[in-house]
């Protein structure tokens, strides 16, 4: 049976082979550099290089959270937004992931 890990880094590899425009290589390149951040923080960010809506924003990384598997999400409490995080153990698969399909530099 394969590890945790390898699943999640074929699935990783598979996300990103399906990129066509390469915002779904833009949204992981964000988590890396800012650790954690909201939806809207993260729009702001991403709203920088690609026309796009905040609710295809929170889709995406509804979809990373819940199919990748690669962040975690903490609520402070009822009245404030969800906030994404990149678990740390995944980060270095992450990095190395985007290096080789020469996304980022590293």
């Amino acid at each position: 049976m394969a590890s945790i890990r390898s699943r999640i880094k074929e699935r990783l590899n598979k996300f990103i082979e399906l990129d066509v425009n390469g915002f779904r290589s833009y949204v992981l390149s964000v988590f890396l550099s800012v650790k954690k951040s909201t939806i809207d923080e993260l729009h702001q960010a991403i709203a920088k290089k690609y026309d796009v809506s905040r609710s295809a924003v929170a889709s995406m990384v509804g979809y990373i959270h819940s199919k990748l598997g690669i962040l975690r999400s903490h609520k402070e409490s009822y009245k404030t937004p969800i906030v994404y995080s990149l678990k740390e153990e995944y980060a270095d698969l992450l990095k190395s992931e985007l290096t080789s399909k020469g996304i980022i530099s590293s």
